[in-house]
Order: structure tokens, then sequence, then C-alpha cells
């Protein structure tokens, strides 16, 4: 299989499992060092480069064309709240984003 093939695959299942869900997260620096570790897990596999080559993560990212998973996933962040905005009313997501509690909460 040759690596443009390999990369596609890549782009459709593992870029797409590491940002399911991406939206409403919260990222430490922990958890960005993890996503960041997994990512250039994959990509070292796809090259078939060990660590043990002591290449870089950029020089990694520049062969295959990668971006920085952290970067996508903030930048999705970025445009979540733009695409729930241009939903219907009835959708869910657009609900929960205006919803507004009635009533007073009953502090005893």
């Amino acid at each position: 299989m040759n690596k443009e093939t390999k990369l596609r695959i890549h782009n459709i299942t593992a870029i797409a499992a590491l940002k399911f869900g991406s939206e409403a997260w919260v990222l430490k620096k922990r958890e960005e060092q993890r996503l960041e570790a997994a990512q250039m897990k994959f990509l070292r596999h796809l090259l078939v480069i060990t660590k043990l080559d002591k290449e870089m993560n950029q020089c990694i990212r520049g062969k295959t064309g990668a971006q920085n998973i952290v970067k996508e996933i903030k930048q999705h962040q970025v445009k979540w709240p733009q695409h729930v905005q241009r939903m219907d009313t009835n959708r869910i997501p657009k609900q929960v984003l205006q919803y507004k509690p009635k009533g007073r909460r009953n502090i005893e």
C-alpha cells in the first residue's frame, strides 16, 4: 500500500477517532501531550520510523503533510458555536446552547 493511501486512511479513521466529541473538551496540557503522542505514533507507524531513528516530530509532519492534532481540535472548537447558531431551533444542540432554567434554586 502506498503512502498516499495510508495517509487517506489515517485521516479518515485515526484523526476522526481522536477528534470525536472534541467540541466540548477543555484540554489540559497533559491531555494535549497525549493527543500529540497518539498522532505521532500513528504517523511514525505509517512511515515505518521508530523512535530509535530520532526523527523530529516536525520532520514527520512535514513528510506526511499532517497538521498538529491539538491545533485542529482548537480550530474545530472555535467553529462549533458558529455552526450551532446556524442550526434550526428544533435541533438539540441549539436548544441546549440557548437553554435558560426557570424558577429559583432551592437552597437549604
